[in-house]
């Protein structure tokens, strides 16, 4: 008997899947983490660390590009990675790509608190444990429970609600980002960025630079999740434009993070606000003394944070919702809100999730950022593989955006995505994932997908892989 394939709403314009992915990428940790970037390469260490980021990441958006085109159906890198090389793989992406959005959704809720302390103080209240040396406070908590309740609430009335948030917040961060960004450098002097590099040394700098660019899949994740939405577009979107979406999000979010990388070198001297709990704030607050655009900034971080954590929340709801949707996990993943037409389940689990992971606090902000690195670069070398495989063994589908020399571009985005693996896996590296939490971390992601696994295998029997193709790729033709 025909499985009924369940369907979401399509209520996702051009401005809003630009919206999405741009403000899924900025996030806050250019205002959180920025003093990290500098300690570890120096200003121009993290330029150009950020660069070649960029640049591989725009290799792996362009193969997004011709793939989303193709099969614009919700779950992107699932039906990729199913249509190229079957159920086992597409779950293997799906599952490690989840943890990776999941990983920015806990990074925002316990930046929350951290962003808001530093303009209301007395926040900073109730200590209660610590981890990794840092302590985690109630008031915190608090804050990042009652944010993570707030965004699961939105997406579960409706995409049009988020999408209505997102596009209104993003436009907000535009124009915040270009007054700060221009105020710093005009305000400020070149000689705040010296000495660009952190050592006379080469050897060193390249260490730095190094462990900058490997954290190139978490700062600059967020252009796919245009894959992740692109069935809820509007009737009459173009599927040709998601590609163009994908590529102008990552330009885009490139220059903004080295002009604030920039900015901030230049407001005051870098060696000064390094030590901070927010540096981008402390740089302003030291060269302006100025309440008024210290708070800008922060305005400008909590923006960007919920931008980004609502992006991310969307995108890894849509991922589980596929593998449900499929019958690859239990079929219950894939049930959608009778009257919301959202992903109800996975919306719910995800924001769990995300309540749970929270409770690590500030000291595991860099733990989510490595391993939800790792995670995202196994799924960037499945895509870019997907590419390859289709382009070989199905090269009559319909591809409404043509990469040129695709597999040129396809080998370079996978020969990136394998060097950030295997920098962080590599024990000698000085960008490898640290015992025990980042392990602790990545250890407990790959058993809790094996159990998924397991228990979704009587649900994988109950249909054929004819069915299944369906229920993965039906509408990908759909105008």
């Amino acid at each position: 008997m025909t499985q009924s394939r369940p369907k979401l709403k399509r209520a996702i314009s051009g401005v809003g899947f630009f919206a999405l992915a741009f403000g899924s990428m900025i996030g806050v940790g250019w205002i959180t983490t920025l003093n990290q970037w500098f300690l570890k390469a120096g200003p121009g260490g993290a330029i150009i660390a950020f660069s070649a980021g960029g640049i591989l990441i725009l290799l792996i958006g362009l193969c997004y590009a011709e793939l989303t085109s193709m099969f614009p159906v919700t779950g992107g890198e699932v039906a990729y990675s199913y249509r190229a090389f079957g159920t086992s793989k597409a779950f293997l992406i799906g599952w490690f790509l989840t943890f990776g959005y999941l990983s920015v959704s806990a990074f925002e809720a316990v930046s929350i608190g951290i962003v808001l302390t530093y303009l209301f103080p007395q926040l900073e209240t109730l200590p209660l444990y610590t981890v990794r040396g840092s302590t985690v406070y109630a008031s915190h908590l608090g804050l990042g429970f009652i944010f993570t309740a707030a965004i699961t609430w939105i997406n579960y009335l409706g995409v049009h609600f988020a999408m209505r948030a997102q596009i209104f917040l993003t436009g907000m961060l535009i124009v915040s980002t270009l007054f700060f960004v221009a105020s710093g450098i005009i305000g400020g002097h070149t000689r705040n960025l010296n000495p660009l590099l952190i050592s006379p040394s080469l050897a060193s700098n390249l260490e730095g630079i190094l462990s900058v660019f490997v954290m190139a899949p978490f700062w600059f994740v967020g252009f796919d999740t245009i894959a992740q939405a692109s069935e809820e577009r509007v009737r009459g979107q173009r599927v040709q434009l998601l590609g163009y979406y994908i590529i102008l999000s990552i330009v885009g979010s490139a220059v903004f993070y080295i002009l604030v990388m920039i900015a901030v070198g230049m407001a005051s001297p870098w060696q000064t606000i390094v030590q901070q709990k927010l540096p981008t704030a402390a740089a302003f607050e030291s060269a302006f003394e100025s309440t008024a655009i210290v708070n800008l900034v922060l305005l400008t971080g909590v923006i960007g944070l919920l931008t980004s954590w609502n992006g991310f929340f969307i995108a890894g709801t849509r991922v589980l919702f596929a593998l449900g949707r499929a019958k690859i996990i239990d079929k219950r993943w894939g049930q959608v809100h009778h009257r919301h037409g959202t992903p109800s389940s996975a919306i719910l689990v995800s924001g769990l999730i995300t309540t749970l992971a929270a409770c690590l606090g500030k000291g595991a902000l860099i733990a989510f950022v490595n391993v939800g690195s790792f995670c995202i670069a196994i799924a960037f070398f499945g895509v870019s593989l997907s590419l390859i495989r289709l382009r070989t063994t199905a090269p009559e589908l319909s591809r409404p955006y043509r990469l040129p020399a695709a597999k040129l571009i396809a080998l370079s985005a996978m020969a990136g995505s394998v060097f950030i693996l295997a920098a962080m896996l590599v024990p000698w590296s000085p960008a490898s994932l640290s015992w025990p939490l980042e392990w602790v971390i990545l250890i407990a992601v790959t058993a809790s997908g094996i159990v998924v696994w397991i228990r979704g295998g009587k649900t994988r029997r109950q249909i054929s892989e004819t069915e299944r193709t369906r229920l993965v790729l039906e509408h990908h033709s759909e105008d």
